[in-house]
């Protein structure tokens, strides 16, 4: 479980990000780690079962976790070009 949190914190960290909050990852038994746009749980299966996330979020609409290109906010703006006029 820790191995997990420490994970998603060291891929957003070599992204230049970081975690907004984390909390319970020194536990050992959940963390939540809040990424600004994403809320990351991650529990052990009993502690899962416990807490009933899924239950909770059951009529929540499913979002596809696969990588995707940076949307055109995310990305770094182009400098503009020298001697260019308005």
């Amino acid at each position: 479980m820790k191995a997990i949190s420490d994970a998603v914190e060291d891929e957003l960290r070599g992204k230049g990000d970081r975690p907004l909050g984390v909390e319970g990852a020194q536990t050992g038994r959940w963390a939540l780690l809040d990424c600004n746009d994403v809320i990351v749980h991650v529990f052990l299966a009993s502690v899962r079962e416990f807490y009933d996330i899924d239950g909770l979020w059951a009529e929540a609409p499913r979002i596809s976790a696969a990588p995707r290109a940076p949307s055109a906010a995310h990305r770094k703006p182009r400098s503009a070009k020298t001697g260019a006029k308005d």
